[in-house]
């Protein structure tokens, strides 16, 4: 099995830094099978026509160990493991090289590229008009800073909000599960498994679930009763190193939200 280091472990070329952590993270994968993930992002441009031979014999490995490795991550074979990984690879090089000459806006219409006024409309009935029971937030790494506000932002509300992050016991969580109403999670990528495992649980509590996770395919997203999905900058920049929009449009969603749920108090208001 890889050790933390295998985890954290990015290819350079050019100046261009890919960060594989979650291509691999779940995948129960050796540390010979990250090296040669490493060689192929990093040689992305030329391991097509290298082959699988080619491949193994400069990792000093077999052909079935790179045959193996395609399977461990989901695909058919390597030529469908290349062909999944260049679009990500290539867009991880495009966006560094971009993105300081041009950076990105933050666009009301982006909220709804990937989520519906219904979603938001549901977020407002199961979480916000919570009246008995908790809202539980749950969210670590960069998450966790915006987690954080949206938390304090909640309990100027008058919502009782409980929240958490990977530092926190798993007590926090579980001693309170009968008394959560809501469980609200935020991951980036929407493969952290922290996240994942609280949402299993609170799943089988009958807890209504949110996530808030970037746009493409992920577990997180695929578990929760309700996801959100904003479109992420740097979808390999899994440690947040390059500049990047991601959590400023997460804070500007969760805004946008209070504002539709106060415009629906006051129209209540008024027709009373």
């Amino acid at each position: 099995m890889y050790n933390k280091c295998n985890r954290e472990m990015m290819n350079e070329s050019d100046g261009i830094v890919i960060d594989i952590n979650k291509l691999i993270q779940g995948k129960n994968l050796t540390e010979l099978d990250v090296q040669v993930l490493n060689y192929i992002v990093q040689n992305i441009d030329t391991v097509l026509y290298k082959g699988v031979r080619e491949i193994a014999k400069e990792n000093y490995t077999s052909p079935a160990t790179v045959i193996r490795l395609s399977k461990k991550l989901g695909y058919t074979g390597f030529v469908d493991m290349y062909y999944q990984l260049v679009p990500l690879v290539n867009s991880a090089k495009l966006q560094q090289t971009e993105i300081i000459g041009d950076f990105p806006e933050i666009r009301l219409q982006d909220f709804f590229e990937y989520n519906t006024m219904e979603e938001i409309e549901l977020f407002i009935e199961k979480v916000l008009h919570l009246r008995q029971n908790f809202i539980f937030i749950y969210a670590t790494g960069f998450s966790a800073i915006v987690a954080e506000y949206l938390y304090k932002k909640l309990l100027v509300l008058g919502k009782k909000t409980i929240i958490a992050s990977g530092t926190d016991s798993i007590g926090v969580f579980e001693n309170n599960l009968e008394d959560i109403g809501a469980l609200v999670v935020i991951s980036k990528s929407g493969e952290t498994q922290q996240v994942i495992d609280k949402l299993h649980a609170a799943k089988e509590h009958n807890i209504f679930t949110v996530s808030f996770t970037k746009e493409t395919d992920n577990r997180t997203a695929e578990i929760a009763d309700l996801a959100f999905k904003l479109f992420d900058n740097n979808k390999l920049d899994d440690r947040n190193m390059l500049p990047n929009i991601f959590f400023p449009r997460l804070v500007t969603l969760f805004e946008y939200i209070l504002k539709v749920h106060f415009e629906q108090l006051n129209k209540n208001n008024d027709e009373e």
